[in-house]
Order: structure tokens, then sequence, then C-alpha cells
């Protein structure tokens, strides 16, 4: 884009006379596009716009309509307001409080003692039980170890062996395999 001083000086009238980056680029035509305007603008140092010229009636008051909550023709939905900081806030009324119902007594609780070998239900489970899964899960004979945990972990000492291995034994046994 090469700026002639016809073109500098078109462009210093019409910035003055307050016309937009768009409509100055339409005027010179030619190639020239908006940003090349704003760029010419921003390089000549143009601080000051004039005022675009506006008819000496005044302007009527916009009137504010009430946000309707009513479907409009159509079946549409109802319109909400779409201003400010409660434009996506719903203007719903509330709904009716359903009635309190009577909510019965619970069940006293059985305490029931886990079985001979330590095996315990996920019912039973607690930071004084050894958590390893034992069976299937989708099985009726599912349960837990249930033996006493060591010290900072959720296993007992057999099954915690089991469970965390040193990484040189398992190197060893890949190679082996």
């Amino acid at each position: 884009m090469f700026w002639t001083d016809e073109r500098v000086e078109m462009l210093r009238k019409l910035w003055a006379e307050g016309l937009s980056a768009s409509q100055i680029a339409a005027r010179l035509g030619a190639g020239v596009t908006r940003n090349a305007v704003i760029g010419k603008v921003h390089r000549l140092g143009l601080a000051g716009r004039g005022q675009p010229q506006r008819s000496s009636e005044p302007r009527a008051p916009r009137k504010q309509r009430e946000p309707s909550l009513a479907p409009r023709a159509g079946g549409s939905l109802p319109r909400l307001p779409s201003a400010g900081n409660t434009a996506l806030k719903p203007m719903m009324r509330a709904a009716p409080q359903p009635r309190p119902q009577a909510v019965p007594e619970p069940q006293p609780l059985r305490i029931v003692d886990p079985s001979q070998d330590g095996r315990v239900t996920i019912l039973h489970l607690s930071d004084k039980t050894c958590k390893w899964p034992i069976g299937d899960p989708g099985s009726e004979e599912f349960c837990f170890c249930g033996h006493n945990p060591r010290d900072g972990s959720p296993y007992c000492e057999y099954h915690a062996r089991l469970a965390y291995q040193p990484v040189q034994d398992r190197r060893h046994r890949k190679i082996a395999m």
C-alpha cells in the first residue's frame, strides 16, 4: 500500500469529519484496508476526531420493556432480560414447597462379629482391618482379609509384602520371563 500526498490529505480530512476507519478505507478505495487506515492515523499522530454530524432534533428515549414470562405467539419460550449482570438469572416464580413428610424412625444397628478366620465384608471394614480383597467382587463369597494391619498401611503384614514389592525384585522377574 502506497500513501500518496493526496491520499494522506484526504485521510486527514475524513478523520477530522469523524468517519470510521472502515468508511475512510471504502472512500479511499484501491486496496486500502481498515487496518491500513488505522496504522497511518497512528503514525501521523492524529489524535482528536471531529464529531459526526447529527440531526438537531433530540432523540426520543427508548422505552424499557418488562420481561414477560408468558409464552409468546407460536408457543416459543418466554423472553428473559438480556443485559446487565442479571441477564442470565432466571426470573421464575418460586415453586410451591412440598409438604414435609414424617421421617420414619431408623432401625437400630446390629453388631455382627466377623468370622473366625478374620475375613470381613465391606460393612465391617475399618482402619483396624486389612483391606485386601479376597475372591471375585461379583460373587456372594467376596470378602476382605480383616486381620490387623501393620502401622501406616491398609494391609496386614502378609498382604503388604504382596502389595509393596521392591523395584529390583520386579525387574529381576521381568528379565527371567
